[in-house]
């Protein structure tokens, strides 16, 4: 697989989401092992390094091709549109001299992550814990005026000046205005999904439901989209003019929960009949299926859901639960599951797969292995 092969991929679904949870591998990897396949987990890091892909807050954090970088400079004027915003939005207002310290810094000095900068001394707590260091770094790559990678071995951000890391052939491309780069983020979020409502068209790119209907009655009216009816759905649907003739599905692929095909939940279950929570911040008694549950795709239907960790001291790719959606035949999905989990296992740089002995696919798994 190459950068080719990983641009092809990005043109068709437009956005990668990040996550931090590293129980597995960090979710923005499996999209592309869904997808491409097993390939050098190079791939990934080599585009972002080379200005193929930059991260912005297009669907929540995610990675996107850096020519559509000019579609979200919108956004980053508003400055708004996240919900930490109204917190990152007081800091700058409060200490916005802060905030421009800062900058100079960077500026002079060159790509800092949080660390770098804080002022805590108190513990940190868990998930959004901030200090105002933070707060800034991140004030300021909402609005544009830093950009930002991940660092090489591990997931914080190291943020530096946009020019510094984005081609200047990017950053020269004319701004849109408001409109009309919304109206481009529609189009794309119709190609990638297929099939959809107006609110899955805006949730795509996170953008405002109210405030898209003028745009996605525009695109109708001009034949971009075309008008759907799907069994079972109350809301009028649409597909991009240029979507593919209906053709049988083929797919056998691990999803991961952030993947585009599953994030918006209600959207999954009214295509699947598939109802799915992520359980990592539930209690471990109250867990359904487990900690970290990939939806299993097989062919146009998703038929299972695997609990999955990678124990890497014991160069194990570890099933921990595996449960077969009512309908789905057991000895198909294991079948298919055997020749996967391997793939898998042997991409993350595993040794074996193992099967627990919870749900009821778990022995048919365990035998077909």
């Amino acid at each position: 697989m190459t950068q080719r092969h990983l641009q092809q991929m990005f043109n068709r679904v437009g956005v990668i989401q990040i996550d931090s949870v590293n129980v597995l591998v960090r979710s923005q990897e499996l999209p592309v092992f869904a997808r491409l396949g097993p390939h050098n987990r190079s791939l990934l890091p080599r585009a972002v390094q080379s200005g193929a892909l930059f991260e912005y807050w297009a669907h929540a954090a995610s990675l996107v091709p850096t020519k559509h970088q000019h579609l979200f400079r919108w956004r980053m004027e508003q400055g708004r549109s996240h919900s930490m915003a109204a917190a990152i939005a007081k800091v700058h207002r409060s200490k916005k001299a802060y905030v421009e310290v800062v900058h100079q810094y960077i500026a002079e000095n060159g790509a800092v992550v949080a660390g770098d900068l804080s002022e805590r001394t108190t513990p940190k707590g868990k998930w959004w814990d901030w200090d105002a260091a933070k707060l800034a770094l991140e004030y300021l790559f909402l609005v544009g005026r830093l950009s930002a990678r991940r660092q090489a071995n591990g997931f914080a951000r190291v943020y530096d000046l946009p020019e510094r890391l984005l081609p200047a052939s990017i950053l020269a491309v004319p701004t849109p205005s408001p409109h009309a780069a919304q109206t481009q983020l529609v189009a794309l979020a119709a190609r990638s999904l297929g099939v959809a409502t107006a609110r899955d068209l805006a949730d795509y790119y996170r953008q405002s439901f109210t405030g898209l209907k003028p745009i996605i009655a525009e695109l109708a009216e001009a034949g971009t989209l075309l008008p759907a009816a799907v069994e079972g759905w109350r809301e009028p649907a649409y597909l991009h003019c240029a979507a593919a003739q209906t053709q049988p599905v083929e797919a056998c692929a691990l999803l991961s929960p952030f993947d585009s095909l599953v994030w918006n939940r209600q959207r999954c279950e009214r295509l699947f009949n598939f109802h799915y929570r992520i359980e990592i911040y539930t209690p471990k008694a109250q867990r359904k299926f487990g900690y970290y549950v990939l939806p299993f795709l097989l062919g146009d239907a998703l038929v299972g859901r695997i609990d999955l960790k990678a124990e890497r001291t014991a160069s194990t790719l570890l099933v921990q639960a595996a449960h077969l959606e009512p309908g789905a035949k057991a000895g198909n999905a294991a079948t298919h599951l055997a020749r996967l989990l391997p793939e898998m296992a042997a991409w993350l740089g595993l040794e074996r797969v193992t099967v627990c002995g919870r749900g009821n696919l778990a022995q048919a798994l365990k035998h077909a292995l």
